[in-house]
């Protein structure tokens, strides 16, 4: 959806006649992008991208026949495997994708997203699913409704999300776009850098910092995103920036060490004022345990583990969860 920003702007400015297009509900496709949305003018021209592109011929035909007036549609799109495999989809599926005319979306909307905030937009529809409202729910707002209170649950998880709220006067459509995780990484060295590129493959944002002050400035410029990473052994650079972050309740704490490190480290803290309670919201020794012995692969599962940490997940396997896998 962010990669959006600047076309929607354009087609707007330039007064043309266009449509967001995105999931209401959808089954199958194998792993997909949770924000994937598409922007179709009435001439068939697309920007962005929704089932790789599978639908969007449809879509556009869709597009061009809404009455004008009408502020919604709703369409049913199906693609059999074969199909979905030709155009690089795991598998087939089927969604109901929202049209709703460009004009009707919120300019802040497109302004939030350019500034990488955290937001939600919440967009009812009536019960005939062709009239469409939409408003803005940022990551700060205290939440008021159902739907509010969904987008904040969706934003917490710092991971792109949509869910549909039925009730009796219609459907809600809770789309959340939280700002990118912001990793930061307190040393250097190897590891440093093999988790900032993870990190960025991810899509998150990842910086490395050479002091405690630097890294409580960064921490504070970022609270709500900021996952911190501690790879040094220094309780002068350690217990400041790990007791900044506790206090600032950011997302995510970690730190590297062994257990004789992380027991001194935990002493120090306590000392520095620290509570109890607070410090086992440190995950240390940092990681998930995937068997990882390289820095490459322990990169791996210091990732992994705050993934899991901001979608509260603990990383058990798949087959042993319950559930529909792609919750």
């Amino acid at each position: 959806m962010r990669e959006l920003v600047e076309t929607a702007r354009r087609w707007i400015s330039e007064g043309r006649s266009a449509f967001l297009a995105r999931p209401v509900t959808e089954q199958g496709f194998g792993p997909r992008d949770p924000s994937g949305a598409l922007l179709i003018d009435t001439r068939g021209e697309c920007a962005g991208s929704l089932y790789r592109g599978v639908f969007d011929a449809e879509l556009a035909a869709e597009a061009a026949a809404v009455p004008a007036g009408v502020t919604a549609r709703v369409c049913e799109v199906s693609v059999r495997r074969g199909e979905a495999e030709e155009a690089g989809l795991t598998c087939g599926g089927g969604a109901e994708v929202l049209l709703q005319p460009l004009a009707g979306v919120p300019a802040e909307w497109w302004d939030l997203l350019a500034d990488g905030a955290g937001v939600a937009l919440v967009t009812r529809l009536n019960e005939a699913a062709d009239r469409a409202e939409s408003t803005v729910v940022r990551a700060v707002d205290a939440p008021a409704t159902d739907a509010e209170r969904r987008a904040a649950e969706l934003l917490a998880t710092r991971r792109a999300g949509r869910d549909a709220l039925y009730g009796e006067a219609g459907l809600l459509l809770v789309e959340a776009f939280p700002s990118a995780p912001h990793v930061v990484i307190c040393g250097g060295g190897e590891l440093a850098k093999l988790i900032a590129r993870q990190a960025r493959l991810l899509e998150w944002e990842a910086v490395e910092v050479a002091d405690a002050a630097e890294g409580e400035k960064v921490l504070a410029a970022h609270r709500d995103a900021a996952c911190l990473v501690v790879l040094t052994h220094d309780d002068t650079f350690d217990v400041p920036v790990l007791r900044h972050a506790l206090a600032e309740r950011i997302p995510y704490v970690g730190a590297l060490g062994s257990r004789r490190t992380q027991a001194r480290r935990t002493e120090a803290l306590l000392a520095a004022g620290v509570a109890e309670a607070d410090l086992a919201r440190v995950h240390g020794p940092i990681g998930l345990d995937l068997g990882a012995r390289t820095p490459a692969e322990t990169a791996l599962a210091v990732c992994a583990e705050i993934l899991g940490v901001l979608g509260g997940r603990g990383g058990g396997a798949m087959r042993d969860m319950k559930g529909p896998i792609s919750s």
